[in-house]
């Protein structure tokens, strides 16, 4: 703002911009304040999730996505289980 003001006092567009992105980052930043942090709200609450699996209900394991082929190419390797296991 400091450089646009000194250096582009003149350029209404420019202040516009600007003025648009500050809003647009102060009601993202309100809005995480809201879901404690979190850029996604939860599909399930943390217990459920915990206790599904410890059942076996429900199975944990880290996505990889291809970051080149991203639309076309991801897996999820399952935790505890080899390599192979993937589906």
């Amino acid at each position: 703002q400091n450089y646009l003001d000194n250096f582009w006092p003149d350029f209404k567009a420019a202040h516009e911009l600007l003025d648009s992105i500050i809003q647009a980052r102060r009601e993202r930043e309100s809005e995480s304040q809201e879901n404690n942090g979190k850029e996604y709200p939860e599909h399930l609450p943390v217990e459920i999730l915990e206790a599904g699996i410890k059942s076996g209900r429900f199975l944990q394991g880290t996505l990889n996505v291809n970051k080149h082929r991203a639309q076309l190419e991801a897996f999820v390797r399952l935790q505890g289980c080899g390599s192979k296991d993937t589906g």
